[in-house]
């Protein structure tokens, strides 16, 4: 559970991208439209490789990630779809232009193949557990590798894809703290990347 709401809170990419599904697809709001024809041509030569930039257990998670933003089951991801996606995630009033961005990003339909390739482009070099670590270190401008737990506790339930007060729990649960009770991050990011006995 814990691993999987680290995923979801994309954010913490590690050039300060956000790599959550839906923000891979919104990542570029310039991108232009070309035509369908040329959109593919560049999908093929920009996907050859893809499959090999990941491993195979890596690449049937981001198939059930689509799978999941692919509510129709139609093997393209649409408007719709996302507009649906959000819903499921409680938020029901997304601006048309941030969907319209979204799809843009792909340069022409969405298949699995272009959805792959748009996360190899966002993930080429980083390092996730780096990632998450500078992440946290931006809330530690000391450099003691920790953060306030209130501080910490009150970001998770008011920012990007908020926790509930029950996750928050979950997660402190299993959050190495230090003596003054502050988030020994670094062993965080550890239980993150790697996992934790307990959970198993």
């Amino acid at each position: 559970m814990l691993q999987e709401r680290a995923r979801e809170l994309g954010s913490l990419g590690g050039r300060g991208e956000d790599i959550s599904p839906p923000a891979v697809l919104q990542a570029s709001r310039k991108a232009g439209t070309r035509g369908k024809a040329a959109a593919t041509k560049q999908a093929q030569r920009g996907s050859s490789n893809v499959f090999s930039m990941f491993e195979q257990a890596q690449i049937q998670e981001f198939k059930e990630a689509f799978s999941c933003i692919d509510q129709n089951r139609d093997g393209i991801i649409c408007k719709s779809d996302l507009r649906e996606t959000y819903s499921q995630l409680g938020k029901v009033s997304i601006p048309e232009e941030e969907l319209d961005a979204m799809l843009q990003e792909g340069k022409g339909p969405i298949n699995f193949t272009v959805f792959l390739t748009l996360f190899g482009e966002k993930l080429n070099g980083t390092d996730p557990e780096e990632a998450i670590l500078s992440a946290f270190r931006m809330f530690d401008p000391s450099g003691k590798g920790v953060v306030n737990k209130d501080e910490f506790k009150q970001l998770l339930l008011t920012q990007a894809d908020k926790f509930s007060p029950a996750e928050v729990e979950q997660m402190f649960a299993l959050t190495p703290m230090d003596l003054a009770g502050d988030i020994d991050y670094k062993s965080l990011c550890y239980i993150i990347t790697h996992g934790d006995e307990k959970e198993e």
